[in-house]
């Protein structure tokens, strides 16, 4: 008992706050810090870059559906097909934030599963196609939003968080949290861990963008931030407990299998061959 007491108890409120009887929920709220600050670092980059307003315009949008669509879809596709490939409602609610009732009703649950491979993906899609849009170098632009890209990693991480989602495996260590909405065991925080790694991996790619600007548009950030975040988190799976049964019998689970592909495309754009730069160049 006196051990417990060392542990990190966490239960916070769902709901940051209120508006009348509709609430914020911390993790809308963190997705939320996360984009803007996105937002406002690249808007910042593409200034000091001398690059059009008109080219900024159009990229919030094509980056906010990007990930929400690729995270969404990557979750229900990687991790749940069997049920959500079972039948069109199921199939439904890959798209729309709602939830088939066993009585034929449907019931609003917001976007309830999110994978951040998907969301990756989903990013890098809807990149292209502002790319194909703005005729803007595509290697320039993966830079420019790789050096953003791990605040808002981060952010999320500290929403997953504050959901008790994605927890740790069981462990006796003494920064361990107790998820009072899952157990009363004490468990890795790795969310947290994540979202520390993170944030320094944002200030990594800060401080080598002000020393090596000339970078920017070589696809060194876009394969440097690939590389940290896939190989970190390769990594961090073996503390989190597993998202879905079929993972109990792998070796490597899901998160991990899906990393190994960023992490070669990653290293890959950091070395910089001949390919790249016929690829996406203006």
């Amino acid at each position: 008992m006196e051990h417990l007491l060392s542990y990190i108890i966490w239960d916070p409120n769902l709901f940051a706050f209120h508006i009348g009887s509709f609430g914020i929920r911390w993790y809308s709220l963190c997705w939320g810090i996360g984009l803007a600050l996105a937002y406002i670092l690249v808007r910042r980059l593409y200034k000091e870059q001398k690059i059009k307003d008109e080219y900024f315009d159009p990229l919030l949008l094509y980056c906010f559906v990007g990930i929400l669509a690729g995270a969404r879809l990557g979750h229900c596709l990687f991790y749940q097909p069997e049920y959500f490939l079972s039948s069109w409602e199921h199939a439904v609610e890959m798209i729309v934030p709602m939830h088939h009732m066993a009585d034929g009703s449907w019931k609003y649950v917001g976007y309830e599963g999110l994978a951040s491979h998907g969301g990756t993906i989903g990013l890098i899609i809807a990149l292209y196609l502002y790319y194909r849009r703005t005729h803007l170098n595509l290697w320039i632009v993966l830079d420019n939003i790789a050096i953003a890209t791990p605040i808002t990693a981060c952010f999320i991480r500290l929403g997953n968080l504050m959901n008790s989602e994605i927890i740790g495996k069981v462990t006796d260590v003494p920064w361990a949290f107790i998820f009072e909405k899952v157990d009363k065991v004490p468990r890795h925080p790795g969310q947290l861990y994540e979202a520390i790694a993170y944030a320094v991996f944002f200030f990594v790619g800060w401080y080598l963008y002000r020393h090596k600007p000339q970078k920017v548009g070589t696809g060194f950030f876009f394969g440097l931030c690939l590389t940290l975040i896939f190989t970190f988190r390769f990594f961090v799976e073996y503390t989190k407990d597993i998202q879905v049964d079929f993972e109990s019998g792998m070796f490597l689970n899901m998160g991990q299998l899906l990393s190994i592909p960023f992490v070669i495309i990653g290293i890959a754009c950091m070395t910089g061959g001949k390919w790249m730069k016929k690829i996406g160049a203006k």
